[in-house]
This record gives C-alpha cells, structure tokens and sequence, in this order.
C-alpha cells in the first residue's frame, strides 16, 4: 500500500511541475496568446499586480470554495495541492526561464510549452487523487445543466478568455489551439501515463487508479 501512494504522488507532483512549466513556456512565448485560464491571470496581473501565480491560486480557491458550496462537500486534498502547487511552480519557472524577444523564439518555446503541458496533465490526472479546481467547476456545469463536457468547457473558457482579454491578457491564435488541442494530447497521454503507472505498480493495482 505504502509503495502505491509513494508512486501515485510522485506521479501527480511531478505531472504538476511539468504542467506548469509548460504553462510557464506559453506565457514566454504570449505573442502568439496563452491559455483561456492564463489570459485571465495575466490580465489580472498586468491590471492589479501581485504574480500570475498569485492569481492562478486566488481564482482557484474562489471556484474550489463556490465548487464546495454547490455539491456540499469538500474536494479531495489534490484539489487544494493543485490549486497551491501549480500557482507556486508557475511563478519559479517564470522567474526562471528566460524572456525571448523574437516572433520565431516566442513560437518554438510556445509549441514546446503545449507539447510539455499535455505531458504534465497526463502524468498529474493519471493517479486519480484529484480533478484541478477548473475541471471540478467544469464537471459541477455538466452535471448541473446537462450539456456535454465539450460544450461546457468550450463555453467557460471563451467566457473566461474575453474577461481575461478585457483586463488586457494576451489573446491570439495560440489560445485558440490551446483550448482545441490540449484536450486531444491528455486524450493520448493520460492512458499512457496510466500504462506507465500501472507497470510500475502491477495490474492487481489498478483499481487504485478509479
């Protein structure tokens, strides 16, 4: 037991710290536009200060509490840590990384940065410890209006986007990719990433990951 918790945390604090760099990445590379979620906290950022980050976690508490109030119960502790986790890991690496100037620069480390955040989602959602604040209000939508999650999702991010882009975040043709085809990479590589962890731990396992 004690090795399946061991392995299913490290697989969803390193899926985390991968999501975030990648995250961090596309905001490198913003000319192109970022993510629904970070157009938002970029603008938060660019109007209010504090650190996208900062941002990334108060917006997260407020759906984690308005999630909470509407199912009436609390979400599962990963929620809370993915909430914390990635806000902080967002802040290092855009202390880290560099800042990259040109349109052909900005464009590498943008694609990078969606190919590393479909990775990272992968990896943090396969262990099953908890959905994202984002996720769980996109699920609490579904079950409350009864339209798909394709609908849904779509709908809260253009929202998100234009409240975002309205408190001027960077809106562009990469937001438009990262909302079509981030859903379609995790498609791929969160069985792989529950493959891979299933290995580790042994087929009789698996119902661990459910």
């Amino acid at each position: 037991m004690r090795k399946i918790l061991l392995w299913r945390w490290a697989f969803y604090f390193i899926g985390l710290l991968v999501v975030s760099l990648g995250i961090s990445m596309t905001i490198k590379g913003q000319k192109l536009g970022i993510g629904p979620w970070d157009v938002l906290h970029v603008g938060l950022y660019q109007h209010f200060g504090l650190t996208i980050g900062t941002w990334g976690i108060i917006t997260g508490f407020l759906i984690v509490i308005a999630t909470a109030a509407v199912l009436k119960a609390w979400p599962k502790i990963g929620t809370w840590l993915n909430m914390l986790l990635l806000g902080i890991f967002i802040d290092l690496f855009n202390w880290l990384l560099p800042d990259f100037t040109s349109f052909g620069a900005q464009t590498v480390i943008f694609t990078l940065g969606v190919i590393v955040m479909g990775c990272g989602a992968g990896l943090y959602i396969s262990p099953n410890i908890g959905a994202g604040p984002r996720d769980s209000l996109m699920l609490v939508l579904v079950e409350k209006t009864g339209a798909s999650v394709k609908k849904v999702r779509t709908t809260l991010e253009v929202i998100v986007a234009i409240v975002g882009w309205l408190f001027g975040g960077p809106i562009g043709i990469g937001t438009v990719l990262i909302a079509l085809f981030l859903g379609q990479m995790v498609h791929y590589t969160l069985p792989q990433s529950r493959k891979l962890l299933m290995k580790i731990l042994g087929e009789e396992d698996e119902q661990f990951l459910h």
